[in-house]
């Protein structure tokens, strides 16, 4: 069992009225983690330091701060059997956890390498003797909502271009996966960043509400980044604006991926399952719409068929698991109320749908249509559905009838045929001949519609977590009309 405090300043530290509230592994219902329930005044304190470690961190020079980084990187992955065994809050695999280390020690250097590409432009100005500019510059403190799913790399994600920008940050822990994110927290303090630098606030579920609208409304917080479900999203959204702080959403999503009728089908098979079932389904870029040219659905259908049947879900601790538990049981019951209603108006169970617990084995469904509460509902979950559709023109319809615009991906031989489909779909990421699941440090990642905006990796994020202002400076006099 893992004693979890809060981090602020620097301390580890209890909450101030002494609460705590308890993490159980969703198969077994074990003890994994006891945590510090923060108050509204430890939130307070958190932003406190943050404020205060700000000027002497935005001060350093930018290949300090990349030293920094590195070494913490560098302690992320020295520190990968922890993490690793700290997968019982979520019921997730060791070797989800495992990529999620080495994945956000990549965050970290590549947020060291953009230490130094903080830039600024000179722009003419019709002024005689005007000398303009255009200054990136450190915003100040920068909240980051972290969800539980993949929790080492979202919240290495929502704190590392953040400090290489010259921020300081507050993280809010996900109430499901609090231990690991404290533990990030503690590394990166270990690496020497400087007290306050990285604050880690945990709270009880209950508190949730009040802590984020704290966090948000105080005034020294310049920044949001939230990533987590579209509902908590607009929520976030909505109190970010009533208190005038961009917000950078990375939210839901309900990733189509096209099956032209030239695509390798053994390849589409592979990334189809991966896409869809690897982590349970919960991921944000999961592959949920399978939209697939009727002249090859039923070959593609009979060997992902297949395929399913190579990937038993379990207790994580069992051999043979190769997919692992949903994050609690009440997840499990309300996915299959999703695939209950499907089968109920007429959708065909190829594979899968059997519930115990937390425990669902991965689910295809064929015969979805727009009745069906899957064919636009998020599943988060291992479950995917068969769009048959005529032609490229009909799959891209499919593929764009959704709120969501987060991930996409097109299969097919013909390269430049699928590029032409890649532009007119309505997504912010889009693979072709790949997995809908996919993340590199360096790239931008983000959506469209429902599943938000903004943009997290490389110069995108330089964007989202500095403060373009304008500067001049007048060499000799200046005309004034009065």
């Amino acid at each position: 069992m893992l004693d979890v405090p809060l981090l602020i300043g620097g301390r580890s530290c209890p909450a101030r009225d002494g609460r705590t509230f308890e993490r159980r592994n969703p198969v077994t219902g074990a003890l994994v983690s006891r945590v510090a329930a923060a108050t509204l005044e430890d939130a307070d304190a958190a932003v406190a330091a943050a404020q205060a470690a700000f000027p002497t961190w935005a001060a350093l020079a930018p290949n300090e701060r990349r030293s920094r980084l590195l070494r913490a990187a560098e302690q992320l992955q020295a520190h990968s059997a922890q993490f690793i065994a700290a997968a019982g809050e979520t019921g997730a695999m060791a070797n989800w956890y495992g990529f999620n280390v080495q994945l956000a020690a990549n965050l970290l250097r590549e947020a060291a390498a953009m230490t130094t590409q903080v830039k600024g432009e000179v722009i003419p100005s019709d002024v005689p003797g005007s000398f303009a500019m255009a200054l990136r510059q450190p915003c100040g403190v920068v909240l980051g909502i972290a969800p539980w799913n993949a929790p080492v790399i979202l919240a290495t994600r929502a704190i590392a271009m953040p400090l290489a920008c010259g921020n300081t940050v507050v993280l809010k822990a996900s109430e499901l996966s609090p231990a690991v994110h404290r533990l990030i927290g503690q590394v990166l303090q270990d690496a020497g960043l400087g007290d306050g630098v990285v604050n880690v606030i945990s709270n009880a579920p209950e508190d949730a509400p009040a802590i984020v609208e704290r966090l948000i409304a105080h005034p020294a917080v310049r920044r949001v980044n939230f990533t987590g479900s579209t509902r908590v999203g607009r929520i976030v959204g909505e109190l970010a604006a009533r208190h005038l702080k961009p917000a950078l959403l990375e939210l839901g999503g309900k990733a189509p991926l096209l099956v032209l009728d030239d695509a390798d089908l053994e390849a589409v098979v592979q990334a189809a399952a991966f896409g869809a079932f690897f982590n349970q389904g919960q991921i944000c870029m999961s592959t949920e719409r399978l939209v697939v040219d009727a002249r090859v659905a039923d070959a593609f259908v009979d060997q992902l068929a297949a395929k399913i049947a190579r990937l038993p879900a379990g207790d994580p601790e069992a051999a043979g698991s190769v997919l692992g538990s949903l994050v609690d049981a009440s997840a499990g019951e309300r996915i299959k109320g999703l695939i209950d209603d499907a089968l109920a108006k007429g959708a065909t169970l190829v594979a899968g749908g059997q519930l115990h617990g937390s425990i669902l084995q991965p689910t295809l469904l064929d015969g979805v249509t727009a009745a069906m509460r899957l064919y636009r509902e998020e599943s988060f979950g291992p479950v995917a559905v068969v769009l048959r559709g005529e032609g490229d023109e009909d799959l891209l319809r499919l593929a764009n009838d959704s709120e969501f615009g987060l991930s996409a991906a097109i299969f097919s031989r013909d390269t430049s045929r699928a590029l032409a489909l890649a532009q007119r779909l309505e997504s912010g990421i889009c693979h072709i001949n790949g997995p809908t699941v996919h993340d590199e440090a360096q790239m931008p990642f983000g959506g469209v519609k429902a599943s938000g905006y903004g943009s997290f990796g490389g110069q995108a994020a330089i964007e989202q977590f500095t403060q373009l202002r304008w500067v001049t400076l007048q060499h000799g006099p200046r005309h004034y009309p009065i």
